[in-house]
């Protein structure tokens, strides 16, 4: 009988064990794709940024917004959201480091760099977004 118990026991340990490999291997892929799906949505909403600021240049005879609320503000807005405002979105925060009439630099950087988000993404005036490692800055 005791023989019985001790293989019952061993197999409850093994199934256990087993369990939560998956549940690692789960919980791991999880992040991952979070991950990717934050560092998507950053490249869209800087792309959608750089849009607007470039649209309004070209309505406003090649003069850029010296600040981010006009885009939100006009009618038809821009921007439907000021990023700059929010203190993140999705694990990413957004800054506009120069932001005047002959043009910007603006930037998505991850809340906790490889939690969040392993990537930063910059753009500046013309619209090309540049990536780099968040782990390199």
């Amino acid at each position: 009988m005791f023989d019985r118990k001790a293989r019952s026991f061993v197999t409850i340990m093994i199934i256990v064990a087993l369990s939560a490999l998956l549940l690692r291997l789960a919980v791991h892929k999880i992040i991952i794709y979070n991950i990717e799906q934050n560092q998507l949505l950053a490249q869209v909403n800087l792309k959608l940024l750089s849009t607007a600021l470039e649209n309004y240049a070209k309505d406003n005879k090649g003069v850029y917004p010296t600040n981010i609320d006009v885009l939100t503000k006009n009618n038809p807005p821009y921007l439907q959201k000021n990023y700059l405002s929010e203190s993140s979105v999705r694990g990413y925060e957004y800054d506009c480091q120069r932001l005047d009439s002959l043009g910007y630099n603006c930037l998505a950087s991850p809340l906790n760099c490889k939690l969040t988000g392993k990537m930063v993404y910059a753009v500046s005036t013309g619209g090309m977004i540049i990536t780099e490692a968040c782990d390199k800055k």
